[in-house]
């Protein structure tokens, strides 16, 4: 497969700032970046993303492809960022031919810095993931080697981390100001064939689990979804129509498996604490 035509046109992730801290003392911090990035598909506006900045050429096509406007890597003709007008072009050889209809239908969701899908797409039904088991032990494991993989939160804060696992192996991480664009820069890694993450099998976020979150998982073939933090009931709906095992609040040894009964095996059970609840 040829290569793709694309500008690289990656960004620091942090910038430094001058803060006057608690004892008036006047020091440098490293913060978060928040840049503006406006998507056109073959000339047509489509949305502006808020970004880090750090792979926007990735961000740009996995959004496109989870957004279900490009139907397929081998659509993709060119991905050109130019940060200096704050833009990104794309060029598809088939364009939806119903793309003003499904520009023109969106739902507002609970997205963490995009907040829309549009057209029909939560509606659609994606092929069912793998019905992969995932056992407690692999799961503790993973979660210890993601600690290695937040530079930018441990630095500056302010950001979502997302990651491709295959078991306990970290196979890509991506930090972004929101969850989403994060995922969407995974899911183009992955046409652009940029990391070994065609074999993943677990999808980490640092973020809640949301009805997007969930069709976004469930749209790159990932069978199991885990975060540190909780879900929603839209969430849990759509968990259970496309078959995804999803782990809430996976901090330390403590989880929770929603639609894990069958595929979740409980080989490494702490024991209990005083006050806990049985």
């Amino acid at each position: 497969m040829l290569a793709l035509p694309r500008t690289h046109a990656r960004l620091p992730a942090t910038l430094e700032i001058t803060i006057v801290d608690e004892y008036g003392e006047a020091r440098c911090q490293a913060i978060a970046a928040e840049r503006a990035l406006t998507v056109y598909l073959n000339k047509r506006e489509i949305v502006t993303l808020m970004t880090l900045g750090a792979d926007p050429e990735a961000l740009v096509v996995g959004y496109l492809r989870n957004q279900g406007l490009v139907a397929a890597r081998e659509d993709l003709c060119q991905v050109a960022v130019d940060w200096e007008v704050e833009s990104a072009a794309v060029v598809t050889r088939h364009p939806p031919e119903d793309l003003e209809a499904r520009l023109a239908t969106r739902t507002v969701t609970t997205g963490c810095g995009q907040g829309t899908v549009f057209g029909r797409l939560l509606e659609s039904i994606p092929p069912t993931p793998p019905a992969t088991r995932l056992r407690q032990s692999v799961l503790y494991r993973l979660l210890d080697n993601l600690g290695a993989y937040n530079a930018t939160y441990r630095s500056a804060g302010a950001v979502h981390g997302c990651a491709l696992c295959r078991q306990e192996t970290v196979l890509d991480f991506v930090e972004d100001v929101g969850r989403h664009n994060a995922v969407d820069t995974l899911a183009g890694r992955q046409w652009l064939e940029e990391a070994e993450s065609t074999a993943a099998d677990i999808f980490y976020t640092t973020g809640r689990l949301t009805s997007e979150m969930v069709l976004k998982v469930a749209q790159m073939g990932i069978g199991v979804l885990v975060s540190r933090s909780g879900v929603t009931q839209k969430g849990v709906e759509l968990a259970s129509r496309f078959g995804v095992l999803l782990i809430a609040r996976a901090k330390g040894k403590h989880f929770q498996a929603i639609h894990g009964e069958s595929r979740l095996v409980l080989d490494a059970v702490p024991p209990r604490r005083p006050g806990d609840r049985c």
